[in-house]
């Protein structure tokens, strides 16, 4: 089931990847985050993590690479992730992000409910506890599909 829903994340960000890259680089980590609708993962994966699938329920996925080491593969990164997304109107919805690994990689993934059109301005506070200590902010329509 991890596979699974690994591969579904991938399959999101790379396909999100062909309109623009969703990286912030800060220092030598580089935090790649997506956001997709609930209904593009199957009702299994969903099931099986505890998502509510709904055509009104986007997802929210985060993950932290250190990019230190050049030549070698990138490291996922285990962080500390808290944040909020405020509508249009100014109303804050809270995000309770959940770790998932697999293997040696490490995500983060927080459920958010909308309408059909509305959008969000996110901001992710992030911190490995160490020497990564940073705010991400982004802005993200939902679609009803």
């Amino acid at each position: 089931m991890l596979r699974a829903l690994l591969t579904v994340i991938i399959t999101a960000t790379l396909s999100l990847a062909a309109h623009a890259e969703q990286k912030l680089q800060v220092g030598k980590y580089a935090i790649h985050y997506v956001t997709f609708g609930s209904t593009f993962l199957t009702p299994e994966i969903a099931k099986s993590y505890g998502i509510e699938r709904s055509r009104y329920t986007g997802l929210v996925n985060i993950s932290v690479i250190d990019t230190s080491q050049p030549g070698s593969m990138p490291t996922a990164v285990a962080a500390a992730l808290s944040g909020n997304a405020r509508d249009l109107t100014g109303i804050n919805k809270a995000l309770e992000f959940r770790e998932i690994r697999e293997g040696d990689a490490i995500y983060y993934i927080a459920e958010l409910s909308h309408r059909n059109e509305e959008t969000y301005q996110f901001k992710i506070d992030i911190n490995n506890q160490s020497d990564l200590n940073t705010t991400l902010t982004f802005k993200q329509k939902f679609y009803v599909d």
